[in-house]
């Protein structure tokens, strides 16, 4: 499989909510990276980090409109979206996987998250 084969594989697990076969995707030494730089490493940190998150927003989708791939890192530019609080959102977003011996080395986030911080920010008052 090519690095945009596991790239989709990728995709689809977060799509499915499924943190097994995520997890199964990572490399052990993993490192996510969202869109402010906050560093997450290891495919066990990041286990618990996808459970955490899709505990929050239990509709959690990704939708790629364009992908592209030079020696393993493949790049793509789509929307997210999901609910929180029963409140939906949607943001464009991109992302950028660096694949390494048939896993995901690296996920890295970048997004518009203000309408996910709005909905956060209710919580607190």
């Amino acid at each position: 499989m090519d690095s945009a084969d596991i790239f989709m594989q990728f995709i689809s697990a977060i799509n499915n909510h499924d943190v097994q076969s995520l997890t199964a995707l990572m490399t052990t030494d993993h490192v996510f990276v969202d869109s402010v730089g906050n560093r997450a490493h290891s495919a066990t940190s990041m286990e618990a980090g996808w459970r955490s998150y899709f505990a929050m927003c239990p509709d959690y989708w990704i939708r790629t409109d364009y992908v592209m791939m030079e020696d393993g890192v493949v790049l793509a530019v789509g929307e997210a979206g999901g609910t929180i609080d029963g409140v939906s959102w949607r943001t464009p977003a991109a992302w950028k996987a660096v694949v390494r011996d048939g896993k995901v080395m690296e996920w890295r986030v970048f997004a518009d998250n203000k309408p996910v911080y709005e909905i956060l920010a209710r919580r607190q008052q």
